[in-house]
């Protein structure tokens, strides 16, 4: 078939999501062009996953300088200045940026710098942003524009004092104290961050337990290493107000009480506040309502391979109504999107044969990993226990601490498990989790196994090197069979 429009398919926003899938749909030869009003690479590479990890990583290599004086090594932090770091965060996300940008233009996608509308099915309006107007049409279009930090009454950012995520990580200077509304991802990652350069920190959480997206367990690992490094939680309680004080230099007051109370019982004094509750998807003024695209509570709704109730227009990443809002998440749907269209044009994909698994019309959320990248890090897919539990599945669990694992003990980072949960009938995997060192990395391997229909037996039966913090999901794999070796 060939399209009678300007391009195949048009991505509006240019986040890990719409970048991804362009050049994707490049590769299979369709024409293809990405509208972003902002730099690509959206939310995540910019003001996000990306930064962020760069600040994570500093704050390990800084909280390593106060271990070394156990060993007699002085470091002489008189002249540490927090803005150097901030600034290291700033050239990673901006040489991606570069990366992304050069990656579009060698792959001949056509980038249109500017703020898109869908006047149509198949039309986009650009508000240019070097001035005046382009119209374009489209086979299909897809809407990719991400999110952006919710905001809560009476907490309106205005990041200096009162931070989201993206004010959080522009600080040049650090406060005293900060309270963090939140003990998901992002609200321990900025924990951790803090609390490493010597931030007095309080996370402040609404619901019974910190992470509560992730293994019970392993939140509550992570949660006895934050508290022993200073970090103080305060759980089931919530966050009634903010009185930002007469003067700039007031200290914030918030008022605080449990959780399903009707009024506040305590205070908490902070000189600054970041607001960590999740994200709002950013549908607005792009017209999807006025062309008859179904909505709820502002989240898109999508049937298979991500098409709106509007024929030929697609929703892909975190505007998408039941999926999680991550990057990794909004690059695969893109990548079902791509392939789909093509093969509606009638393209073939190099994968096309007579061993081509079938095209996929959504995302497996049993397959999607989360990850935490605090210290220790926090990583799992699949249901948890407690869901594994209340829906009647019947499941076998084994797990194995790293202090069995020669590697994590000779690194000094022998706290936290990985875990693996079976079927007890098949022997499958449904799910793993793992918490401790490197633990973001390594539940690939087990996931890369439930993918594959592996077996636990197929993982321990392989060779692991030795030592490695890999032995872990080794020996955990043998906990299942009841044969660990190393505990």
């Amino acid at each position: 078939m060939v399209s009678s429009y300007d391009f195949d398919l048009v991505f509006i926003g240019g986040g890990p999501g719409g970048y991804v899938a362009a050049i994707r749909a490049r590769q299979l030869g369709l024409r293809v062009a990405l509208v972003e009003k902002e730099k690509v690479g959206g939310v995540c590479l910019n003001i996000g996953c990306i930064p962020s990890k760069a600040l994570i990583d500093r704050a390990s290599k800084f909280n390593a300088l106060h271990e070394l004086a156990a060993y007699g090594v002085k470091a002489d932090l008189s002249a540490f200045d927090y803005g150097g770091i901030q600034a290291f965060s700033r050239k990673a996300a901006e040489k991606l940026s570069k990366g992304v940008e050069f990656l579009l233009k060698k792959n001949e996608v056509e980038t249109i710098a500017g703020t898109a509308r869908l006047t149509g099915a198949h039309e986009v309006s650009i508000a240019l942003n070097a001035g005046g107007e382009r119209r374009i049409s489209s086979f299909a279009v897809v809407v990719a524009t991400g999110s952006r930090p919710r905001e809560v009454p009476g907490f309106e950012f205005d990041e200096k004092r009162v931070l989201s995520s993206t004010g959080a990580l522009m600080l040049k200077k650090l406060p005293r104290r900060l309270a963090i509304l939140g003990a998901g991802a992002i609200g321990m990652e900025f924990a951790f961050i803090m609390n490493a350069f010597g931030v007095e920190v309080t996370v402040v959480e609404m619901l019974e337990r910190i992470l509560p997206m992730e293994d019970s367990a392993a939140a509550a690992v992570a949660g006895k290493a934050f508290e022993r490094r200073g970090v103080k939680f305060l759980v089931g309680t919530k966050a009634f107000s903010l009185d930002r004080g007469s003067t700039d230099g007031s200290p914030l007051v918030l008022s605080l009480g449990t959780a399903g109370s009707a009024t506040p019982d305590a205070r908490l004094e902070a000189d600054a506040v970041l607001v960590s509750i999740g994200r709002s998807p950013n549908i607005a003024g792009l017209g999807l309502e006025e062309i008859g695209v179904a909505l709820d509570r502002s989240f898109v709704e999508v049937g298979d391979y991500y098409e709106t109730s509007a024929t030929g227009v697609y929703a892909i990443g975190d505007i998408v109504k039941g999926e999680p809002q991550l990057a990794h998440v909004a690059s695969a749907q893109g990548e079902i999107v791509a392939e789909r269209i093509a093969s509606i044009l009638g393209k073939q994909t190099p994968e096309s044969g007579s061993h081509a698994s079938p095209q996929p019309r959504r995302v497996d959320l049993g397959l999607i990993p989360s990850a935490v990248y605090c210290e220790p890090q926090v990583a799992g897919f699949g249901l948890r226990e407690e869901v594994l539990k209340a829906s009647g599945i019947q499941f076998n669990m084994a797990s194995f601490p790293f202090r069995g694992v020669g590697k994590a003990v000779a690194i000094d980072e022998s706290e936290g498990f990985v875990k693996i949960l079976t079927d007890p009938g098949t022997g499958a995997i449904l799910s793993a989790f793992a918490v401790g060192p490197e633990a973001t990395e390594l539940i690939h391997e087990l996931l890369l196994a439930k993918s594959s229909e592996l077996l636990p037996q197929d993982i321990f039966s392989m060779i692991h090197a030795h030592p490695t913090l890999s032995e872990a999901v080794k020996e955990a794999a043998l906990a299942v069979e009841g044969r660990a070796i190393h505990t």
